[in-house]
């Protein structure tokens, strides 16, 4: 049993740098909690009216990401419609919802934890919401980290980023599982590419 425990934290451990799209917020404890509670009576925390638009793109993205197997053309008219369907709905909306704010970003990332820049200092021990889209597969995974750390870094510019470090506190397992795949699939993509490159 302690084997096997072992083996599993070594497997959450795996650290990647990766480039994902990401959208994170602090919220408050109560909102935390009755996402926690409602988790623990069997609702998963994907119930939630705000997160249809997000599960749509991320379901229309896989979709486009089968179909280019078949017909290249098809995929990359319908891509371009999916595309202004979007930009129309964001300009008609009022709302700040998790897929307006999905960006870029470059993070540290693993099993257990994210770590990630911010413009906005954080404090330990506050909740931190994420929506993480993992490329190139639109792997969704929506979930709750504890802030560990908050860094402050000035940059060239003169302005100030934070380099924030959470600890997920609620992370459903299969989706654990889908980090932890994802992470071994990208880090033996390195491992091939910079064998490539020494040839």
């Amino acid at each position: 049993m302690v084997e096997e425990q072992k083996g599993a934290n070594q497997r959450q451990s795996v650290r990647i740098n990766e480039r994902v799209l990401l959208s994170h917020a602090v919220i408050s404890p109560a909102r935390y909690k009755a996402i926690a509670d409602a988790y623990v009576k069997g609702i998963p925390p994907y119930n939630q009216e705000e997160l249809i638009d997000v599960q749509m793109y991320v379901g229309a993205q896989n979709a486009l990401n089968r179909l280019r197997d078949r017909d290249k053309d098809l995929a990359a008219f319908l891509q371009h419609l999916d595309t202004k369907v979007n930009m129309l709905l964001k300009k008609m909306g009022d709302t700040d919802s998790p897929f307006d704010r999905l960006k870029f970003q470059e993070v540290n990332l693993s099993g257990s934890g994210i770590a990630f820049v911010s413009g906005q200092p954080m404090k330990g021990d506050e909740v931190v919401e994420f929506h993480l889209i993992l490329l190139p597969e639109y792997t969704y995974v929506y979930c709750f980290g504890k802030v560990v750390n908050s860094k402050a870094d000035k940059r060239p510019d003169g302005s100030v980023a934070y380099r924030i470090h959470t600890k997920f506190i609620l992370l459903m397992e299969e989706d654990q599982e889908k980090l932890v795949q994802h992470n071994f699939k990208q880090q033996s993509l390195h491992l091939r590419n910079r064998r490539l490159e020494n040839r």
